[in-house]
């Protein structure tokens, strides 16, 4: 017994072989949990999830029966198992790879660029004012009042057109979005001549010939900007708007005038006939291309089962109204001290060349707040967290935007002839007014047009019967008004944006 041990042939003294031994097995209390091997096997997921739905669904795919889940887990069924794992497991939301996509992201030249567009037609009254001749209106010189009501009625019929254009885009229907311009572009065209010569009285005939013209200008740039066409709009008014700036520091010839306004009005009545022209393509004749243009027409060849549902003509009166309503406020904020009586109110004028010019930055900073709105989606843990966030990315969007209207407004009356600086209480009134235009739009970006239409129609009334009844200080009126308007709207985007549903 004590030898060594024996080996066969040809085998090593170092290689020995195996020796059986005897096998143990693990009791039942020592062995691991087989929950807790789930969920280690499954913990990003785990972690990832924010119901535990979510977990039983990826048991049920994995083939996991509820007599599988009792046999080895001792529980019930997959979704008594997938709440305790939920439980086990501490959350964990991982960070996407690389910078999160933003689809708010856009470019403040393009911008600035739409907010010089708005801005631009405004020179052509430089060029005509030598047609308006005649007797003043209500304290106004010559022809304002035919070419105020041509450019709301104007302001009116093209909000509503361009939504109604928006709405097809959106649709995924570019042809129908054509046809709606081409039918409603003349149309508005039309309706802002004939309201422009029903308030003409014994204007002279060029006045009302300017009101027509302007009429058609707002009709074409409507079709040009719907289109996403600026660059083409801004080139069409450059003879004009250089053709003003040099008649300020130099009279032009008496014909050159009309020139410059019949040769842009020209361009930009082309340019914007040819963005709508293929809407007549494509058609066997003129009286299938003369159906083509009815905006509730068919969608192209898409079939019939294919076709989503048109959109409502109604859906654009609010907008209509919304394009009236600011319309007037802007009115009454560069002529309202003229409507009340006083003679100095023409000063006041610049005060509407800063709202138009900062249009552009306001359409930015809309896209800011729905790019630091979606970032607080992200970041944000709890509905309050998410309410905090979102109403301090508007305090900062509205703060920058009346900056940005303050230094225009101060810009405008620096350079505009014999206009004080803003200060006071009209100063207050003209930022006062700009919270209601800002977060009008943003209300009406967010789908929320009807209150703030509803909150501005008010506004712009109540200051129409004050302007009436010589009811009080202007300035001290309207400041009272855009006052309670800006409380009223501001509420509105408090309560419905600090809803994270409003940001889908």
């Amino acid at each position: 017994m004590s030898g060594s041990v024996w080996l066969p042939p040809g085998s090593r003294p170092d290689a020995l072989p195996g020796i059986p031994r005897q096998r143990q097995r693990t009791p039942s209390w020592a062995q691991p949990d087989p929950v807790d091997e789930l969920t280690e096997r499954l913990d990003d997921f785990i972690a990832a999830a924010v119901h535990p739905d979510e977990i039983a669904a990826l048991l049920e795919s994995d083939g996991l029966s509820d007599d599988q889940i009792r046999e080895r887990y001792g529980l019930k069924n997959s979704f008594a198992l997938a709440e305790t794992l939920y439980e086990r497991v501490e959350r964990r939301y991982p960070e996407p790879d690389g910078p999160a996509p933003d689809p708010w992201q856009t470019g403040l030249l393009g911008c600035l660029l739409r907010g010089v567009v708005f801005a631009l037609p405004g020179l052509a009254y430089v060029l005509g004012a030598p047609l308006f001749t005649g007797p003043g209106d209500h304290g106004l010189p010559a022809g304002t009042v035919p070419l105020l009501a041509g450019a709301l009625c104007g302001w009116t019929w093209n909000q509503g057109l361009a939504h109604r254009a928006y709405a097809w885009l959106g649709l995924g229907d570019r042809p129908a979005a054509r046809r709606a311009l081409l039918l409603g572009a003349p149309a508005g065209a039309l309706l802002g001549s004939l309201v422009a010569v029903s308030f003409a009285g014994g204007s002279a005939p060029a006045v009302v010939a300017f009101a027509a013209g302007q009429s058609c200008y707002l009709a074409a740039a409507t079709v040009l900007l719907v289109m996403g066409r600026e660059r083409l709009l801004l080139l069409a008014l450059a003879p004009m708007a250089a053709g003003a700036v040099w008649s300020l520091a130099d009279p032009l010839p008496e014909t050159a005038g009309p020139a410059l306004l019949l040769g842009s009005l020209a361009a930009v009545a082309v340019l914007g006939l040819r963005e709508v022209a293929p809407a007549l393509k494509g058609g066997q004749g003129w009286t299938s291309g003369l159906v083509a243009l009815l905006p509730f027409g068919a969608f192209g060849t898409l079939p019939a089962h294919r076709r989503p549902a048109a959109p409502r003509l109604t859906g654009s009166l609010p907008y209509a109204l919304f394009g009236l309503a600011t319309g007037v406020l802007v009115l009454y904020a560069a002529l309202g001290d003229v409507l009340a009586g006083a003679s100095a109110g023409a000063v006041a004028a610049p005060a509407a060349v800063a709202l138009t010019l900062s249009m552009g930055p306001a359409e930015w900073l809309l896209y800011r707040f729905r790019s630091g709105s979606l970032a607080g989606l992200r970041s944000s843990s709890t509905p309050r967290d998410f309410r905090r966030t979102t109403v301090r990315t508007v305090v900062r969007c509205l703060a920058a935007y009346l900056a940005v209207l303050l230094a225009l407004s101060l810009t405008a009356s620096a350079l505009w002839p014999h206009a004080p600086l803003p200060g006071g209480v009209r100063a207050a009134g003209l930022l006062l007014l700009g919270v209601v235009l800002w977060t009008g739009l943003l209300l009406q970006s967010f789908g929320a047009v009807t209150g703030a239409t509803a909150v501005c129609c008010a506004a712009a009334l109540v200051q129409t019967l004050l302007l009436v009844t010589r009811t009080g200080d202007p300035h001290v009126g309207a400041a009272v008004v855009y006052g309670t308007a800006a409380a009223v709207q501001a509420a509105l985007v408090c309560h419905l944006l600090g809803r994270a549903t409003a940001h889908r």
